[in-house]
């Protein structure tokens, strides 16, 4: 054996572009992506369920191709190199079986690449990549365009990608006459919607599903989170029947409500693709052409349309190319100087505060929220909490299902708390209970009071850096006018909160 194929649990692609049938295939349960000696983070269980089904899947889709393939399963964590992860024993795998050159797709993924440039290069064997199908962008495009940018733009970033690939355009504009119609989708559920219901794809019975569910059971069980009601697709029928499903019966409406957030909903009108994209299960490209195929023949109104196109062409491809670029700064940054830890009370729904005590529960549930309740709920009060940055990132990648490191470091350390100081956004979103019960059915509350009281705190100790951002400087004026007894109340009563809040770690 001289050449191998090496496919990591977020690689599952149909048409993997390192495969050829004259190499073995190594589909690897790697240490970073279930319990790793070096970041230690413990997964959601529905997310290690997804992994281990979904791999299974993979492993026998392969085999049933005649791919000669092998299945490593996960290492324990004693097991472990402290530096290299289960990587370390896999590539003594390698050295016994005499391989020479590795071909596999770009991870993605800083700690990844780095432990297979150590290890290739202590075991003089030749790394061979491929360019991911998760993704619409070459890395090398990516380094090119931003290479004379002088600031990090999604919306500059997204129109060019419109342009670039002739998507929603005619004789060179933006079909509908805008590039983006985002001030059209931030209204609030109104309370006589019918609401659609969970895709009616049962998993629990699936075999895969039942194996991996034993399987983390047994070697996962004190990690958090329910198994119960797993409805994640682990397969490429059951990915393309959930995708049809949502342009069916939620694609419609999910431009003015994309915004919105309701008690007691997990999807609203949300694909909750960002799982099967991420692991390869269906690809962006796949994506976009069957969304505009199907916009075509059905009514789908032009904000939802280029609303959900700008998530993954927009968005997704930005995020990814700011990990790449900036990931290792991003990672190192801590813009406020917050030195919190987690509190227990944001693993068992115990904060206190009705909204997010509500969605942790979910979150427990099904290891997934919308884009809001991650930005504008959890993220917004964490920050708010003077949670460290660090933590945040740890918390976020234990508990969602779509979690990935070149995800949530952009989302984290740039998007949610500002941590970068404003490299990727142009104010800090940070926002009072004002705005959460705009966007949703949560009932005003001693809650509200809190959640202001922190809120008015934070501008209060930031004030310099609020009256110099445009788009922030109005609360400093508003801070000013405040009765000097109101502002001392308000301190207070943050104060005590956050006291009791960090003493129950």
């Amino acid at each position: 054996m001289s050449e191998i194929t090496l496919i990591f649990p977020h690689q599952l692609f149909k048409q993997h572009p390192a495969l050829d049938s004259t190499r073995e295939v190594y589909i690897v349960e790697d240490s970073l992506f279930f319990h790793d000696a070096q970041y230690p983070i413990n997964l959601h269980k529905k997310k290690l369920v997804f992994h281990r089904a979904s791999m299974r899947c993979f492993y026998d889709h392969l085999t049933s191709k005649e791919f000669s393939v092998r299945y490593i399963n996960h290492i324990p964590i004693k097991q472990q190199d402290k530096r290299l992860g289960s990587m370390n024993s896999l590539f003594e795998e390698f050295k016994n079986q005499k391989v020479q050159t590795i071909h596999y797709t770009d991870p993605t993924d800083w700690a990844v690449e780095k432990r297979l440039n150590t290890l290739s290069n202590s075991h003089n064997i030749d790394l061979k990549a491929y360019k991911s199908p998760g993704f619409l962008c070459a890395r090398e495009y990516i380094r090119d365009y931003f290479d004379n940018k002088d600031k990090y733009l999604q919306t500059s970033f997204y129109i060019d990608q419109r342009k670039r690939m002739n998507i929603l355009m005619k004789d060179r504009n933006p079909i509908g006459g805008k590039w983006t119609f985002d001030v059209k989708n931030r209204k609030k559920i109104p309370k006589n919607l019918e609401l659609p219901q969970l895709p009616h794809i049962n998993m629990d019975s699936n075999k895969y599903v039942q194996e991996a569910k034993t399987y983390v059971e047994d070697l996962f069980p004190d990690n958090p989170g329910e198994l119960e009601r797993f409805f994640y697709p682990i397969d490429y029928e059951s990915a393309w029947k959930w995708f049809q499903t949502f342009l069916e019966e939620r694609f419609e409406q999910f431009g003015p409500y994309e915004d919105a957030m309701q008690q007691g909903e997990i999807l609203l009108f949300h694909s909750l693709l960002s799982p099967l994209l991420n692991s390869g299960l269906i690809t962006p490209e796949e994506v976009i052409k069957k969304t505009i195929s199907y916009s075509k023949t059905n009514k789908i109104p032009i904000n939802s349309l280029e609303g959900f196109i700008r998530q993954i062409l927009g968005w997704r491809e930005f995020i990814r190319a700011v990990y790449l670029l900036e990931g290792v700064n991003e990672r190192n940054s801590n813009h406020w100087n917050h030195t919190q830890t987690i509190p227990q009370a944001f693993y068992t729904a115990e904060t206190n505060i009705l909204p997010i005590d509500n969605i942790i529960q979910k979150l427990l549930q099904h290891a997934y929220l919308h884009h809001i309740e991650r930005l504008m709920l959890l993220a917004n009060f964490m920050t708010l909490c003077e949670i460290h940055p660090d933590e945040i990132y740890r918390w976020f990648m234990e508990l969602f299902i779509d979690a990935y490191d070149w995800v949530m470091v952009p989302n984290v350390y740039g998007m949610s708390t500002y941590a970068d100081g404003g490299l990727i956004t142009t104010k800090p979103y940070v926002s009072s209970s004002n705005y959460v019960r705009k966007m949703s059915d949560y009932p005003k509350g001693e809650w509200c009071d809190i959640w202001d009281a922190l809120y008015w705190r934070f501008i209060h100790k930031h004030r310099e850096t609020f009256k110099n951002n445009p788009r922030m400087s109005l609360m400093v004026n508003i801070l000013n006018k405040k009765d000097k007894n109101d502002l001392n109340h308000l301190l207070d009563t943050a104060e005590n909160y956050l006291t009791n809040l960090h003493k129950n770690l």
